[in-house]
């Protein structure tokens, strides 16, 4: 940082981390009109998003691949003029596999799919014509997800469709993680209408009418440079309104606004903001001091974020083995394998890895198996090696191999997490112009992150008297 000006300047609005939540945050409300700092505590800006480039390989650090599910991303990337560098995923992309009894057996994506599927049993096909007789949970339940989807679908599904999907996607458990918040449109089709199957035919009609496209059946894309494309253009867009290593000590009510306290090296600084907004993970709040009472500390330090590895293999040449003809694998937790499940990153985007070769990125840990993600490298990789030999017949070995390890990695929405919520939107009614966004509130998934940071932008600039963001809006201008 070691910007002197920072000292006792004034801001309308503080951003409290450079995640791609405090970004989009704070693009738009320079959008707004506001003057916008963002205090990001490490060196570089991005959170888990991050591309680095060796040995002809593209290698992402963590998502690999966006869902097109709203057209907020489409208006954020012609304004950021990255639109044109955006990839949709290969058409092979749509074969998902899962593994069963050792083999890899491809996720049916239709009815007559399911009907010819060996995933799943007769038996369990069967149970499927039962589920909108299923009764509904009450409103107020606060299920698991286990246990949302063993009532209405049976146990196979649980096992062979949902627990390797959470595991995709939270690196959790579905008997940990609340159905109600953590698949909230799981939850309401039931609620709507009485059964998850009736709901998504209902659902489906309204789309064709409506001629929109299913959340869940959005196009996955990526940049041909990876996601680091849309960092480095928010931040080049952000410009000095960026300030990284600097370490936030304290907030004090001050003024009807807030005064900060920072660290940058040896050195104090004191900012005063109209607004405060944090996008910092959960557990980072206990590195900051609130001199007023702050209920909702202890809530925060229990929102659980597991361990993961994410190991990178790149071969130059194809490995041989099995063809790498789709999206990837996951693994079902009964399958008693030692890793989640591992992305083809080759198939699903051109230049991943050199012409004729293969780059696969492969995960490990979460909930399910902490203790593998805090391995040393070398057994770490061993053991993944020895996966994909067994899943894939890989026996060549990798000419790139890269570790990336997230301590805390996902936040897990987990039982007890609307209670929870609901104590964050108490105390900030009860605290003016302070505010909470970041991935463990509306969403873990990178669109979902950037939606709630436009709504909550909109929120603060309309306490702070300013209107809401135009539909297709231009940036331009200074941000400071």
């Amino acid at each position: 940082m070691g910007d002197p000006g920072l000292e006792r300047r004034r801001t309308d609005v503080a951003v409290i981390g450079a995640g791609i939540s405090g970004l989009a945050l704070a693009y738009y409300l320079v959008g707004k009109g506001l003057k916008v700092r963002v205090i990001e505590r490490g060196e570089r800006v991005g959170g888990a998003i991050r591309t680095t480039r060796a040995n002809g390989f593209l290698i992402e650090h963590g998502p690999s691949a966006l869902l097109e599910s709203s057209p907020l991303l489409h208006r954020l990337f012609t304004d950021l003029r990255i639109e044109s560098f955006r990839l949709y995923a290969s058409s092979e992309a749509r074969f998902r596999y899962i593994v069963r009894s050792g083999a890899l057996h491809p996720l049916p994506t239709s009815p007559p799919g399911l009907v010819a599927s060996k995933l799943f049993s007769a038996r369990a096909k069967a149970r499927l014509l039962g589920e909108p007789f299923a009764r509904p949970a009450p409103q107020d339940a606060e299920e698991t997800l286990a246990a949302f989807v063993e009532r209405r679908l049976g146990r196979e599904f649980l096992d062979y469709g949902v627990n390797p999907f959470v595991a995709g996607v939270y690196a959790g458990v579905p008997e940990e993680l609340s159905a109600r918040s953590a698949f909230p449109w799981l939850y309401s089709l039931e609620q709507k209408h009485g059964s998850i199957l009736k709901g998504a035919i209902i659902a489906a009609f309204q789309r064709r009418r409506r001629g929109t496209a299913s959340m869940q059946r959005g196009r996955l894309f990526s940049f041909r440079e990876g996601l680091q494309t849309l960092i480095d253009a928010l931040e080049k867009r952000l410009g000095d309104a960026i300030h990284a290593g600097a370490d936030l000590k304290s907030v004090q009510p001050i003024d009807g606004g807030y005064l900060l306290d920072l660290l940058s090296g040896n050195a104090t600084m004191q900012l005063d903001t109209r607004s405060l907004a944090f996008t910092i993970p959960a557990h980072a709040y206990a590195h900051v001091e609130f001199p007023f009472d702050f209920p909702i500390g202890s809530a925060l330090e229990q929102v659980h974020y597991p361990p993961v590895a994410v190991v990178f293999c790149g071969y130059k040449n194809h490995p041989g083995g099995r063809p790498l003809d789709g999206f990837g694998f996951l693994v079902p937790q009964c399958e008693q394998r030692q890793i989640l499940g591992t992305i083809w990153n080759s198939t699903l985007f051109p230049g991943r890895a050199p012409e004729g070769g293969a780059a696969l990125t492969t995960f490990v840990g979460g909930v399910r198996q902490p203790e593998n993600a805090t391995l040393p490298d070398g057994p770490l990789i061993d053991m993944v090696r020895k996966e994909l030999e067994y899943l894939l017949g890989i026996q060549a070995s990798p000419d790139e191999v890269q570790v990336v390890r997230w301590s805390r990695a996902i936040p897990q929405y987990r039982r007890g997490y609307q209670q929870f919520t609901t104590s964050l939107d108490a105390f900030e009614a009860r605290h003016p112009r302070l505010y909470f966004g970041g991935n463990f509130r509306g969403g873990i998934s990178v669109p979902n992150c950037i939606e709630h940071s436009r709504a909550l932008g909109d929120r603060i600039a309309g306490d702070l008297g300013k209107p809401p963001c135009p539909a297709a809006g231009s940036h331009s201008g200074s941000p400071s």
